[in-house]
């Protein structure tokens, strides 16, 4: 094992991560993401995802040694940077002065390989990396089975959703695909469910979510595409009192998983 070390912000590989923090299409052509902070890192050694390089300050190996030292036996590359160049590719306010280079993961055949049985969630166009990492958190927090993605959701390896997402995006089972529409035209055996802000639908705490069965939630602004809402068997809402008329969407899903899993 041979540590690199860097003390330039213009080295080749330092522009490497900082493409990839920034750039949706750049981590999709590379194949690869960036987390950060030293639980993340250690969450992505510990759960067998493919370190590609891990990164971090003098000041902060010598302040975790232990932990680093193992995430460094698995990483394929070590590069020591200088504090000023660990703050050019930093995406936090306090950085612990560690990241890593991590290959995508392709959660595919994990899913191909559940029975479906379980209890799903499938997100119809979330836009808001903190909304995506709070709901992974919580689904893995409440044990949902799987999250289904459309391809028009957020990045779910943006920085801001890894992080958010507290190494559940390491842990969860997930697929992204074109259309939650065309995926339960294709999963007709499971019941679905549209979460909708609408006084007609039944509400979440009269419905008997027996498995296998999804609920799908929608964007932040415009809710679910009405070709989602017209592909469920059930619209179902949240019952609200005083004057709100909707809640934030990851609020939102964390109270329908819990009911859904409870």
């Amino acid at each position: 094992m041979s540590i690199i070390k860097i003390s330039s912000k213009d080295n080749t590989f330092i522009k490497h991560i900082n493409k990839l923090i920034k750039s949706a299409k750049y981590r999709r052509e590379n194949h690869e993401f960036v987390a950060e902070g030293l639980r993340i890192c250690y969450d992505a050694c510990i759960s067998g995802a493919v370190i590609k390089a891990v990164v971090f300050t003098k000041t902060a190996y010598e302040k975790h040694r232990g932990a680093l030292d193992e995430i460094i036996s698995v990483s394929e590359k070590q590069y020591e940077v200088s504090d000023v160049v660990f703050s050019s590719i930093c995406d936090t306010q306090s950085p612990q002065g560690v990241l890593c280079v991590t290959k995508t993961l392709d959660k595919r055949t994990l899913f191909d390989k559940m029975e479906y049985s379980g209890k799903f969630l499938a997100l119809d166009n979330i836009q808001d990396p903190s909304n995506l990492g709070t709901i992974l958190r919580t689904a893995e927090a409440v044990g949902v089975s799987a999250v289904i993605l459309s391809k028009d959701c957020c990045d779910i390896y943006s920085p801001k959703v890894v992080r958010g997402s507290m190494g559940a995006v390491f842990r969860l089972v997930y697929i992204i695909v074109d259309t939650i529409e065309g995926f339960l035209s294709e999963h007709k055996g499971i019941n679905s469910f549209a979460a909708v802000v609408d006084n007609g639908a039944k509400p979440i705490n009269s419905v008997r979510f027996s498995s296998p069965c999804i609920v799908c939630v929608g964007n932040e602004g415009n809710g679910l595409k009405e070709s989602t809402v017209d592909a469920c068997g059930e619209c179902i809402t949240i019952p609200m009192k005083g004057r709100a008329e909707s809640l934030n969407a990851s609020v939102a899903a964390s109270i329908i998983m819990w009911e859904m899993l409870k």
